[in-house]
């Protein structure tokens, strides 16, 4: 079931917390990933959790060190992290990227807000404004 006003923030809104390269960006983002703590109305999934990880541990414009990677997963990965992967959430994925073309993963964030009950995804990579299944893409940049 929805929730109205609930959001899904993909995994580059994380990434851009950290950035260097863009302030502004990285003041939006930080907002965002502050008030999803704070309100508790957007969540993240099993798969934007894998894909910050992996490039905040390995790119050189946010590379973190392992404590600051476990800190960061303890305080804000882990409480925000609602969706977990089910046959229902990968036949949703297989069915949306039929759908619109997109990549197999790129549905797979939009199968996640199904799952979580969210009506919005916060994302920069996928066409802003596009409704999908009633789910509604913005790049909050």
């Amino acid at each position: 079931m929805k929730t109205a006003g609930r959001t899904l923030l993909d995994t580059n809104i994380l990434v851009y917390s950290f950035f260097e390269g863009d302030k502004a960006k990285r003041t939006t983002a930080r907002a965002l990933v502050r008030a999803a703590l704070d309100k508790h109305d957007a969540i993240i999934s099993f798969q934007v959790v894998q894909e910050f990880l992996n490039v905040a541990t390995r790119k050189p414009q946010c590379r973190m060190s392992q404590a600051e990677a476990q800190m960061y997963l303890a305080n804000v990965l882990a409480p925000l992290c609602e969706v977990f992967p089910d046959a229902t959430l990968y036949s949703n994925a297989l069915s949306i990227a039929d759908e619109t073309g997109w990549s197999f993963y790129d549905s797979v964030v939009v199968s996640s807000a199904l799952a979580g009950g969210c009506d919005t995804v916060l994302t920069e990579d996928l066409q802003d404004g596009r409704t999908i299944r009633g789910i509604v893409i913005r790049n909050p940049f």
